[in-house]
Formats: structure tokens, C-alpha cells, sequence
């Protein structure tokens, strides 16, 4: 074993190989979410709050299985409980792992103002840069996953980075490494895709879900976390999971179109002025000018 590959063995505490091991910035990574697999542990949890240095924050129970209603500024994994009645009358108790989705198309990022403050890498993980965060909180508006959350004490917004700083050196987010159920995976962005895939078609031919599949929705042009569910065709029964985000058409207007032709009138009213200069000079107040005429009929 190399002497790269034993550090990451003694940093991730694997035995065996790393999972994850060589999948940093280079590769689209990915991470797969098994619904039908999970068991609400909420190991995840506690391994995002533990790993970026966050306390654990006062529950609120709200007639639910769940931590609190929804996910905050400083907690980024929340495990959503829906129950849900079936055809047969049978209860299903739906779980999914709430998070930043890491969109191929962000709306936070195209909301941003802010130069530097939200960053897109190669491999697809859309992090934000809290130092250059004004605060401005458009990047919650322009996403249709409600993820980003204000902090009214750093008057920043926060939201799941996923672990950027693991996935950058090799080593897969924590979340991953704490599952005990074997429902979360990470790799290439085909390698999920494809096992999403074989999963939910085991889920059809052998589980009686005929409507089971894969969430990975286009309207944003597909997401770096993706879901398999007993029922992809109603994904809202999972905590609210949008049928088919988009990034908001103002979203789009202002800062496209809009931005462009707001420049353009800059540019055009700069333009104006400089030509209005050329042709008739400096504009004199009529009172300076009749007291300059007189000053000089005196002389």
C-alpha cells in the first residue's frame, strides 16, 4: 500500500479500502439516497453536526419522528418522517434525508450578487464562501429546495457543503461513513446513477413498487444527490420533495436579461452624456452666468 493510501486509511479509520478514495475534485461526484433502506437512525445526524463543529441544537417535537420541522442555518441533515396510507390501506412510514441537493443548475447560485460567495466545483459540489456573504439572503429565494438558511447572529447563510473539505482529499462525507444500513452511497455521478437504477428496478419487479424510481430532477439540470423512491411519481409525499423544481423565472430575469439590458442603459445614458457635453459643453447655471457677463462689462 502506498504511503498516500495508508493515511487516508489511518484518517478515515477503513481497514480496507477507502470508499470514496480518489474522488476529489476531478471526478462529478455523487451522493445516492436508498429510501426504501432507511431506518431512520438519524446517525447522519449527529455525523454532519459532529464533523462541522456544530451543537446540538434543542428538538422540537411536532407530533413526528423528526428532530425538528426543518433544517436551520447550523443544521444542515434533517431526516423527514411522512406516513403514508397505501392503495391497500396499509401505513408506510416514508423517510428522506433532507439536504442541499448540490443542483448541476443552482438557483442560489444564480440568485447570488455576490462575487465569490457561493462557488460551483468542477466536480459538482456547490459550496458557499461565508466570508464573501453579504447577507443579502437571495440565494434562499432562488432555491426551490428551501436549503439555504439565514444566521441572524453572523448574518450569514449556511448550508450543507457535502464535505467538501472529506471529498477534496478522498474520503467520502461523514453522513456516508456513519449510515448503518448501507441506504447512502457516494461515487462518480454515473456509478449512482446506474445503481439508483438497479435498485429501483428491483424495487419493481420484485417488491410490488410499481412505481418505484429514480429522483434526479432535469428542471435544474439534475442534482449531485439523488434519491430512490418506492413512488417517484409523487416524490412530495417524502417531506415536500418538489415534482419538478426550476430556478425561478425572476431569478432568471434579473439576473440575465434584465442585468444585460440594465448595463446596456448605463452604458447608453454615459454615451448620451458624453456626446451632450461635445455639443453644447459644460452646462453653466444662468445666475453664474449673468453675474460672470456683468463682471466683465465692469472691466
Amino acid at each position: 500500500m502506498s504511503q498516500a493510501a495508508t493515511e487516508l486509511v489511518r484518517i478515515s479509520g477503513h481497514a480496507g479500502p477507502v470508499p470514496g478514495a480518489g474522488l476529489d475534485r476531478e471526478f462529478t461526484v455523487c451522493k445516492l439516497v436508498d429510501t426504501t433502506t432507511c431506518i431512520g437512525c438519524k446517525a447522519c445526524e449527529v455525523a454532519c453536526l459532529e464533523w462541522n463543529g456544530y451543537p446540538f441544537s434543542e428538538t422540537k417535537f411536532d407530533n413526528s419522528y423528526q428532530t425538528m420541522p426543518e433544517t436551520a442555518w447550523n443544521y444542515w441533515n434533517l431526516i423527514k418522517f411522512n406516513e403514508h396510507e397505501r392503495e391497500d390501506g396499509t401505513l408506510m412510514l416514508l423517510m428522506r434525508k433532507d439536504q442541499c441537493m448540490h443542483c448541476a443548475d443552482p438557483g442560489c447560485l444564480a440568485a447570488c450578487p455576490a462575487d465569490g460567495a457561493i462557488v460551483q466545483y468542477a466536480n459538482g459540489i456547490v459550496d458557499f464562501q461565508e466570508a464573501n456573504c453579504i447577507g443579502c439572503g437571495y440565494c434562499m429565494s432562488g432555491c426551490p429546495f428551501n436549503i439555504p438558511k439565514f444566521s441572524p447572529e453572523a448574518r450569514k447563510v449556511f448550508k450543507c457543503t457535502l464535505c467538501n473539505d472529506r471529498v477534496s482529499v478522498g474520503l467520502e462525507p461523514a453522513c456516508i461513513k456513519a449510515c448503518p444500513t448501507g441506504c447512502l452511497h457516494f461515487g462518480t455521478k454515473n456509478e449512482m446513477k446506474e445503481l439508483a437504477e438497479t435498485r429501483a428496478r428491483q424495487l419493481r419487479e420484485h417488491s410490488g413498487f410499481a412505481d418505484a424510481g429514480v429522483y434526479d430532477p432535469p428542471g435544474v439540470g439534475g442534482t449531485h444527490v439523488i434519491y430512490v423512491l418506492h413512488d417517484a411519481k409523487h416524490p412530495e409525499l417524502y417531506g415536500g420533495l418538489p415534482n419538478d423544481p426550476q430556478v425561478p423565472l425572476m431569478v432568471r430575469l434579473w439576473k440575465e436579461p434584465l442585468k444585460w439590458i440594465g448595463n446596456l442603459g448605463i452604458i447608453v445614458g454615459v454615451v448620451g452624456i458624453f456626446i451632450h457635453y461635445l455639443r453644447f459643453g459644460p452646462k453653466v447655471v444662468k445666475g453664474e452666468r449673468k453675474a460672470n457677463g456683468s463682471e466683465g462689462e465692469n472691466l
